[in-house]
């Protein structure tokens, strides 16, 4: 091989290996549309004529095949294309481009015929059964073998194939409990894995407690909260599983990714659709995939924000997606983005006209740099037949949400008029932005032991998120392993188990000018999940300037007062009572109970920097904002004060309001701003994008 040519393939492989998330989506595009489309379930003849109005409707790519595994391999090792290849010819002529889903959500019926072994076991130790998707053990050699096969022969396929953009690995991946011997044989490798010794396990999980003590690993087993009861269960060996299945999926996941890396260029991206707030599934596990997408449907409760709230979705949902996913690998956007009514919800409600656009500029506003829609056409026949498309029944007529998404993708093409590579973040939103530090461990072990009804780790956190946006702060969530340094405020919700390493990393971000905010509850274990033998705050002391001597829960309907700057909170969840240190200002205390004067909120000078300790979680959040607002303050740092259901947020140069409450907000406008889209007033459903 000469100079030239081993030149030559080092600079290709260092270029492969420096890809950027964002090289495979253009700035100046802002954000690209697109649409699920299922040529399985309509006639051939009416492909060409479907594929031709989703590009005449403006959308530039379509989604398709994660669900069509019987119809590519309809016998074991008979495998059928050209029905695919023809939808992709039909794409490329009408100039649109195609993200492809690997199908192993769905394996077809001979598969389980042959091998029932594929399916998960419930906790009832019931097999799953086809006819359903989602319902394989992710542990199952089997499976895994079918799998590889399958992703194999679709990147020979159409892995150099110029239309095809993207894969989407599996669909809306969820960690499910699996008890089957495959997955019983996996829990015992990964915990061999993680404690190399049974006396590192007995340890870690406390088996002296009721006599659980396990000679060798070999007698380990999944406990089974339904089996032994939820309360007797071992919450450490829980805890555990809960890691072990996250992993699992995790590892599917990377599993494909790597499969599919050996055929397809480098141009084309590998993501998967995670459900926008899916808990027991933990995307940052997975460090194969190119970024992570989500799933988000306005179609969520009825206890929204406001009388409109049931017509308008969840707020949290996109405040949380927004922020999560795009930390995760520095880009997101949403795979599935419903355009109306589903099948599943607990109401199906029509949704208010604009809600649909709504969502889609909130997407914009947090940094999506792609939207697509489930689905084109609203299918027929099978369990969603319910689910509202793009066009109506007859494959034709846009639907309100139709004619929505048709709205945004016109509005975005103006919008890419006006984009300027110039732009620049403003300097006031750079000074407010914020890590808020998250942890599905802690969430998976709070919810285990909530000790009160009333408490709810992951409305704890989004109190604070929701805190954050309503001053007008940028937020990303961060990990233990990012760089502290690179934000001004760090808010940290609960997190329950620390260590040495994290503590002092703590301490040393605030000693040099850091901003720490932290809430009940956190630091009350180690990473075990083991309580302190010292006190409840164990090493958290002299971060937060005290310690905790005990903690309080009200029953619901009762509340207790607190104190702070002569004005009065209120609380019911959890309170902790804490012994402050000598130097350390008491911010908040108690001002009923038998405990009146206990302080409930400190605030910790260290350094160049400060700690606010909240061990409080007051009934309304008024308290913590009071807290974050005054944080701020004490920095120089101006604040907004945007109502609940309000998001004002900056992007590529353009300012977008959105408006989930129920009432009209007017906005505050520089006198130097332009409005594109919309009006100063946003009306419910209200959307307003402006430059300044």
């Amino acid at each position: 091989m000469n100079f030239r040519k081993i030149l030559f393939l080092s600079l290709v492989a260092i270029i492969s290996l420096s890809t950027n998330a964002q090289e495979f989506f253009k700035k100046k595009d802002l954000m690209s549309v697109g649409v699920y489309y299922y040529p399985e379930h309509w006639n051939p003849d009416q492909w060409d004529r479907d594929i031709k109005n989703i590009a005449n409707h403006g959308f530039e790519f379509i989604h398709m095949a994660e669900f069509a595994w019987a119809m590519m391999e309809p016998e074991e090792g008979v495998y059928d294309f050209a029905w695919l290849d023809k939808v992709i010819e039909l794409a490329k002529k009408y100039k649109l481009k195609v993200i492809l889903g690997t199908p192993t959500p769905c394996p077809p019926v001979w598969m389980g015929i042959k091998y029932p072994e594929i399916y998960l076991m419930d906790a009832n130790y019931q097999r799953e059964q086809h006819g359903t998707r989602a319902n394989m053990s992710l542990s199952n050699p089997v499976f895994l073998e079918k799998t590889q096969l399958i992703v194999a022969i679709m990147a020979k396929r159409y892995g150099k194939n110029k239309t095809v953009i993207g894969w989407q690995i599996d669909n809306e991946p969820e960690a499910k409990e699996d008890y089957s011997p495959s997955a019983q044989k996996a829990f015992i490798k990964w915990l061999q894995k993680k404690y190399t010794t049974i006396e590192a396990l007995n340890q870690a999980w406390g088996t002296r407690f009721w006599s659980q003590l396990f000679a060798s690993f070999d007698e380990v087993h999944i406990y089974n909260a339904t089996s032994v009861g939820w309360w007797g269960t071992n919450p450490i060996a829980i805890l555990d599983y809960k890691r072990f299945t996250a992993d699992t999926q995790a590892a599917f996941l990377d599993f494909q990714a790597e499969e599919l890396r050996k055929y397809i260029v480098p141009s084309q991206y590998i993501t998967t659709n995670y459900v926008a707030k899916g808990g027991q599934t933990d995307p940052r596990r997975s460090t194969k995939m190119d970024f992570a997408s989500f799933t988000a449907y306005p179609n969520y409760g009825s206890s929204n924000l406001g009388d409109l709230g049931f017509r308008l979705g969840d707020y949290s949902v996109l405040m949380y997606a927004n922020d999560y996913y795009k930390s995760v690998d520095g880009l997101t956007g949403v795979m599935e983005l419903q355009p109306g009514q589903v099948n599943w919800a607990n109401h199906n409600s029509l949704l208010q006209p604009g809600t649909v656009r709504m969502w889609l500029w909130h997407c914009f506003a947090g940094g999506s740099s792609f939207a697509c829609t489930y689905r084109y056409r609203q299918v027929l026949y099978g369990s969603e037949q319910y689910h509202h498309g793009i066009v109506t029944t007859d494959g034709i007529t846009l639907s309100q949400g139709g004619k929505e998404y048709v709205q945004v993708i016109n509005e975005i093409n103006q919008l890419r008029k006006d984009y300027s590579e110039k732009a620049k973040t403003p300097e006031k939103l750079a000074k407010r932005k914020t890590g808020l530090m998250w942890s599905f461990d802690n969430l998976w072990n709070l919810d285990r032991q909530c000790q009160t009804y009333q408490w709810n780790t992951w409305g704890h956190m989004q109190r604070y998120q929701q805190i954050l946006h309503s001053l007008g702060a940028p937020v990303e969530f961060i990990t233990e392993e990012d760089n502290f340094e690179d934000y001004h405020f760090i808010v940290v919700p609960a997190y329950e188990m620390v260590d040495e390493a994290l503590v002092a990393k703590w301490k040393k971000y605030v000693e040099n000018g850091g901003n720490l905010i932290v809430s009940t509850r956190t630091g009350a274990k180690d990473k075990n999940a083991h309580l302190w033998e010292s006190n409840l705050s164990g090493i958290m002391n002299d971060l937060i300037g005290g310690e905790i001597e005990q903690f309080d829960m009200l029953p619901g309907g009762k509340s207790g007062n607190i104190v702070m700057n002569d004005k009065t909170y209120h609380w019911s969840s959890w309170g902790d009572l804490i012994k402050p240190y000598k130097d350390t200002e008491v911010l908040a205390s108690y001002k009923d109970q038998f405990y009146k004067g206990t302080a409930c909120v400190l605030k910790n000078k260290i350094g160049k920097g400060t700690v606010w300790y909240v061990g409080v979680e007051s009934t309304d959040g008024q308290l913590e904002k009071d807290i974050i607002k005054s944080a701020f303050n004490a920095n120089d740092i101006g604040v907004e004060n945007y109502p609940e259901g309000v998001f004002v947020q900056y992007r590529d140069g353009f300012w977008v309001a959105v408006n989930y409450s129920s009432t009209d907000y007017e906005l505050n406008l520089d006198n130097k701003a332009t409005i594109l889209i919309g009006e100063k007033v946003l009306q419910p459903a209200g959307v307003t994008v402006w430059i300044e």
